[in-house]
């Protein structure tokens, strides 16, 4: 197993390459650095095998990064940027691999594609320079990957029973999202009208950055945003973005309002905030009056959940691939027959409007 830090001051970049990378068998990532000076240290602290460069940086640019290790600590380095003009000049400067990043309107496919094929190229000089690179200052966490083992993916009963409403509640859109999921959102919620039911959103996103997205949603949005908290009212006009630490859910009142209720349980399809919960409690307390949007994002989470829905009478929709960053989720979602209309991302602010409006279930 080939451990790597990838360097990048787009957070949405870092989560792409590392949800890219991770996926190839032999690779895993165990660090992000934003910065050449951040990169500096993770490198003296995790000695990776090999690292991802990104040419435009702030204080330090990706190639004069590249110069300084390869004179004072030389290791595989792959360059991946946007900024192909420079060409033979990175490997003339000690780069083993140049990935371009994809262009507009390119298939993320094509782009990991791009990523696989170089790494798992490089895997004979990576055997040989880690069996003289140095000691790492702090041991990584032994990962199922690198321990070889099979990742542990929790059903959503584990954490939540199902009970599916066999009346109809009032209504809610739940959203989920993944990698490329951060703009997406934004994308959405800039079109957003003002008098919508209550929206409650999943994206996989780190502790700490969760509220701080909610802000960002809030001020580029007529729908009121934040991070939802325990035991809040759900409110028309108001989204609530699950904490990047804990699951989201939501509790049928007697009065038939609904509240938020926070789990912190164990990951559940391998997620923690995970859809597959939130849409499973949607489910249970909504049920047939429930929009479900499955967005970009990789792997499977919310496939379970969003086909509870299908079956239960909910309305429910899935981003389309061409204007997915990674056409994972939705493709599961769909795979499992429980989509009924699959969208382009610039048309689902329309459909939760229509649906609000009782056009479309």
């Amino acid at each position: 197993m080939y451990t790597v830090l990838v360097i990048d001051d787009s957070l949405s970049m870092r989560r792409i390459l590392k949800d890219m990378i991770s996926s190839i068998d032999e690779f895993e990532v165990i660090a992000e650095a934003v910065d050449a000076f951040d990169a500096r240290e993770k490198i003296k602290q995790y000695e990776p095998d090999i690292v991802t460069i990104d040419i435009n940086m702030p204080k330090m640019d990706g190639v004069t990064f590249l110069r300084n290790l390869m004179r004072l600590h030389p290791m595989p380095a792959v360059v991946v940027s946007g900024e192909g003009v420079r060409g033979n000049d990175i490997f003339d400067d000690g780069a083993v691999g140049f990935i371009p990043k994809p262009e507009n309107n390119e298939p993320m496919s094509s782009f990991q594609a791009r990523i696989k094929d170089t790494m798992l190229n490089l895997t004979f000089l990576l055997k040989r320079y880690t069996l003289k690179k140095p000691k790492a200052l702090i041991k990584p966490k032994k990962s199922a990957a690198l321990s070889h083992e099979v990742e542990l993916r929790n059903h959503p009963d584990v954490v939540l029973p199902s009970s599916p409403a066999f009346m109809p509640g009032k209504k809610v859109i739940a959203i989920g999202s993944s990698t490329g999921g951060v703009e997406s959102l934004l994308n959405v919620f800039k079109r957003l009208p003002d008098n919508l039911p209550p929206i409650i959103i999943t994206q996989h996103i780190p502790y700490g950055f969760s509220n701080s997205f909610a802000h960002r949603l809030n001020d580029n949005s007529k729908v009121n945003v934040c991070e939802a908290k325990d035991g809040m009212t759900l409110e028309k006009s108001h989204a609530y973005l699950s904490p990047g630490n804990m699951h989201l859910t939501i509790e049928k009142q007697r009065d038939g309002s609904y509240i938020t209720k926070l789990l912190d349980t164990v990951k559940v399809s391998r997620h923690k905030p995970s859809v597959d919960v939130m849409f499973r409690s949607v489910n249970n307390n909504v049920g047939a009056s429930a929009m479900a949007i499955m967005m970009t994002g990789m792997g499977d989470d919310g496939s379970i959940g969003m086909k509870e829905l299908f079956d239960n009478g909910a309305y429910t929709v899935a981003q389309n691939e061409e204007s997915c960053v990674v056409f994972g989720m939705p493709a599961k979602a769909i795979d499992a027959g429980g989509v009924k209309d699959i969208i382009h991302l610039n048309d689902i602010a329309e459909y939760m409007t229509n649906f609000s409006k009782g056009k479309r279930k």
